[in-house]
């Protein structure tokens, strides 16, 4: 059976840690596709100004052009309405059923799944890999994913993901004021980041 992992989020924009992380994801478990999902309309981000689906598509197919080894979709993009995990992964389930998918998110997740809508069925579908951060207490995270199965089902792994100083927020702050964002971004998603004076502040 083929492993996919899936990286999903608003990539805004994406950026070299969102690449490693889903690369030593896919070392870590043998997983055999890496698939980039960048959301549509999320519940989570209503509280700020997202750049334009068009922008953060382009951007993630960019990046998996210069990684080589990733590819794109936009199912949430195109989907109408808010963008719930279980959807994404229920649709991809009844596209391959073939297919083992990986769920890879920051192990924050793991105080929240359980107020996800229909977490269980998350589950039911697809393994979550939950990535610490460094100065995480690992046996802590191992604890709580260990609660969760308990009362969810399923599977969920604890990855060990050193700390990296990135961020979308503090890219799109450094692009406002006209700093350099090289090695935060692939190369080409600072070019077309420059191109389209994407997160320019207004003069």
């Amino acid at each position: 059976m083929t492993r996919t992992g899936i990286l999903g989020g608003t990539f805004d924009p994406i950026h070299s840690g969102h690449i490693l992380l889903l690369r030593m994801a896919a070392e870590a478990f043998g997983l055999d596709e890496r698939l980039l999902i960048p959301s549509g309309v999320s519940y989570l981000k209503k509280d700020r100004d997202v750049s334009s689906a068009e922008h953060r598509l382009k951007m993630c197919r960019i990046a998996a052009e210069e990684a080589g080894d990733m590819e794109v979709s936009d199912m949430e993009i195109k989907r109408p309405g808010a963008t719930y995990t279980v959807d994404t992964v229920e649709e991809l389930k009844r596209l391959y059923p073939e297919k083992e998918l990986y769920l890879i998110f920051g192990a924050d997740c793991l105080w929240q799944l359980d107020s996800w809508y229909r977490p269980e069925k998350i589950l039911e579908n697809a393994v979550i890999i939950a990535a610490s951060r460094s100065g995480e207490d690992i046996r802590k995270l191992q604890q709580r994913a260990e609660i969760l199965m308990r009362q969810l089902g399923g599977r969920i792994e604890v990855m060990e993901f050193p700390q990296i100083d990135i961020s979308s927020t503090l890219i799109r702050e450094r692009a406002a004021s006209g700093l350099d964002i090289s090695l935060m971004v692939p190369d080409g998603v600072k070019e077309y980041i420059m191109e389209k004076g994407l997160y320019r502040r207004e003069q």
